[in-house]
């Protein structure tokens, strides 16, 4: 009987560790992350859940005979910004796996 108590134990660890993580995504989905590029003319702002929540483009880099450049500089803000989300989560969820290689998990 001794082994039930181990796993009841272990089952108590793993609820308290599921609660942690929701919070933690939940957190992570309030997050505001900002990528810019062209120097700051495009400035693009996602949420830690990796949706879009803001374009800033600065009236000077509008320009109706360059419209490549603009979608290219969206393009990489966007990037970047998702870029920055990665990092954030890894570092916020890499927490609660800490060394275990569970592949697609994060």
């Amino acid at each position: 009987m001794r082994g039930m108590g181990n796993m009841q134990n272990m089952m108590k660890q793993m609820q308290k560790m599921q609660k942690k993580m929701a919070e933690a995504q939940e957190k992570l989905g309030e997050e505001r992350i900002e990528g810019t590029a062209g120097g700051g003319a495009v400035t693009v702002v996602v949420s830690g859940h990796k949706e879009v929540l803001e374009v800033r483009l600065d009236e000077d880099i509008v320009d109706p005979e360059d419209v490549e450049t603009l979608q290219d500089l969206i393009l990489v803000a966007t990037n970047d910004a998702l870029s920055k989300v990665d990092e954030i989560v890894n570092k916020t969820m890499g927490q609660f796996t800490k060394g275990m290689n569970i592949p697609g998990l994060f």
